[in-house]
């Protein structure tokens, strides 16, 4: 009896070594052999949110699944097919196609929702498998696509931000990720190789300058303004002009960054940022202001307005083609007359002209906190002619990106600076870094600009046009219409309306440009793009609760 114990034994213990030897040799041996390899896998971090300036949620994420069937489990017989088709609101038909395919394993849908994943294990059917995933959502929809832009796949399918604050602080927002690292060997994990976890890093949350509330009067202001007067496409941009954060952006055709796929890729494109246009008569303060500040004029001066002037073989004209001899400074902005800007243009000098293009930024992009900024189209130096000094004083014949007039025109209503705009005032990625005001340089003095905004109340005031304005309240600006340059010529009939201005007149709190893109109701921005602005400006009054000066 005891030789049959000891029989027994040796069997266990002789089975015990072989095995042993066996996952010795497969892995230790066989894996030197074969050298030891380190399986890497990344884990994706949680994408930081989007919020407006008071906290609203633009941009987040939700919990999606992909459902993963392994046919050899999966029972495609009888009611499940008709089960997953109910959940997952799809035909049978299309469940059934899926399942023909080749594989053993094979997709069925792609983002299932929680809901629906929950659903499907209280059925408890064999051979499914979710695969979670984070996937980016916007709730306002399209209320600030060009704003934010939004999460696509790169080349290898992973998230990356495209156009706006997704795309610029793309690095930021994505956070880090983590790395699962095993030794492998001959294909398995070694029992005692290597195991490495580090774990992935959330990304930083943005809070944007805008608010969602005037986000939502702007856009809605916008809408309307296009469908009025027939435009193919309009901007408005809404900043303080005392530290330049953009307290809305607004461009229509806009896209909904939920469903990007489905719009045409133009539509990505942020004209407020991306594309440059001759800016027209909105132009003529940053030339009038340029003059006061190099004492070529005075505010109480007066210019030749009695006839065209000819320069070489051009001939610039008013606008109506009316002239009314000795005219103020004021009087130019408030007519604006192409005649009288040439005359202040005459004064202040070629060199000038020139140096102010710089001083105003227009050689170089804002750096703005967008991505697909644009930059101007300016001829070099040596090509300029009589003729290019005399029509850049009215605003022709040079294209800046209408940030970059935001920008200038905020300088002459500050005091002078000439600041960063940016979207962005807050990154929380644990530590909070408020962004602050960047100021670049200096263009004209405090005196110069406070001279030049009581000219621009004038101009709103005197000017041909009477606007419904709100009682009460100075707000100074000015209309621009530029012809647009089509093969080498001006179309008279198609032009870039717009109107850029100010409120309150002593210490202004909102700056705003209204642009539209061929208004077919009328060319004229006084006519057009004004009305849009002077509406919008009751909005924000009511917004702000702004009291009467």
């Amino acid at each position: 009896m005891k030789w049959k114990v000891k029989l027994i034994f040796l069997i266990f213990t002789f089975g015990f070594i072989l095995i042993l030897s066996r996952a010795f040799y497969l892995q230790v041996v066989k894996t030197e052999v074969s050298i030891h390899s380190i399986f890497t896998k990344k884990e994706l971090p949680e994408r930081g949110k989007i919020y407006d300036r008071k906290g609203d949620l633009l941009a987040g994420n939700k919990k999606v699944f992909t459902l993963y069937i392994d046919k050899k489990q999966f029972d495609s017989k009888g009611k499940n097919i008709s089960l997953l088709a109910k959940v997952l609101g799809e035909e049978e038909a299309s469940i059934e196609a899926r399942l023909s395919r080749k594989g053993v394993w094979v997709v069925v849908k792609k983002e299932v929702s929680l809901r629906e994943r929950e659903k499907l294990k209280e059925e408890k059917l064999k051979g499914l498998v979710f695969e979670e995933e984070l996937k980016r959502v916007y709730p306002e929809s399209s209320l600030s696509a060009h704003l934010l832009g939004f999460v696509g796949k790169n080349r290898e399918g992973q998230p990356i931000g495209y156009f706006g604050v997704e795309g610029y602080y793309n690095e930021t927002l994505q956070g880090i990720p983590g790395i699962i690292k095993s030794q492998r060997g001959g294909g398995l994990p070694v029992l005692f190789g290597v195991q490495q976890i580090i774990e992935p890093e959330k990304g930083a949350d943005l809070y944007l300058t805008i608010e969602k509330g005037i986000q939502k009067i702007v856009k809605e202001r916008l809408k309307e303004g296009i469908e009025r007067y027939g435009a193919k496409l309009g901007c408005i941009i809404v900043a303080d002009p005392y530290n330049l954060e953009i307290l809305a952006l607004s461009c229509l055709p806009d896209y909904d960054p939920n469903e990007y796929f489905k719009y045409p890729k133009e539509y990505f494109v942020n004209y407020a940022i991306s594309n440059a246009y001759e800016p027209g008569s909105i132009f003529k303060p940053l030339v009038v202001a340029a003059a006061l500040e190099e004492k070529a004029i005075k505010p109480g001066d007066k210019v030749d307005e009695s006839g065209p002037v000819k320069i070489g073989d051009a001939k610039i004209r008013t606008w109506d083609n009316k002239y009314e001899g000795m005219i103020t400074i004021t009087r130019v902005l408030e007519r604006s007359s192409n005649v009288g800007m040439v005359r202040i243009g005459d004064r202040l000098g070629r060199k000038k002209i020139w140096e102010y293009l710089k001083k105003y930024g227009f050689f170089e992009r804002t750096g703005i906190d967008l991505q697909g900024e644009g930059k101007a189209i300016i001829k070099p130096k040596r090509k300029w002619y009589p003729v290019d000094y005399a029509t850049v004083t009215f605003g022709q014949g040079i294209a800046i990106t209408p940030i970059q007039m935001i920008r200038a025109f905020a300088s002459i209503v500050n005091g002078g600076e000439l600041l960063w705009p940016h979207v962005v005032y807050k990154i929380d990625g644990g530590v909070e870094k408020i962004v602050k005001k960047k100021v670049l340089g200096r263009t004209v003095s405090p005196r110069t600009s406070r001279i030049i905004r009581s000219m621009l109340v004038k101009a709103v005031e005197g000017g041909l046009v009477k606007w419904k304005r709100p009682e009460g309240y100075a707000i100074g600006g000015k209309t621009g219409t530029a012809q647009i340059p089509i093969k080498g010529r001006y179309d008279p009939e198609k032009t870039l309306a717009s109107f850029i201005g100010f409120f309150p007149a002593e210490k202004p709190k909102v700056l705003a440009m209204v642009m539209l893109k061929e208004p077919e109701a009328s060319p004229w921005g006084s006519e057009t793009a004004a009305p849009i602005f002077f509406q919008l400006v009751n909005d924000l009054i009511v917004y702000y609760n702004i009291l009467p000066e």
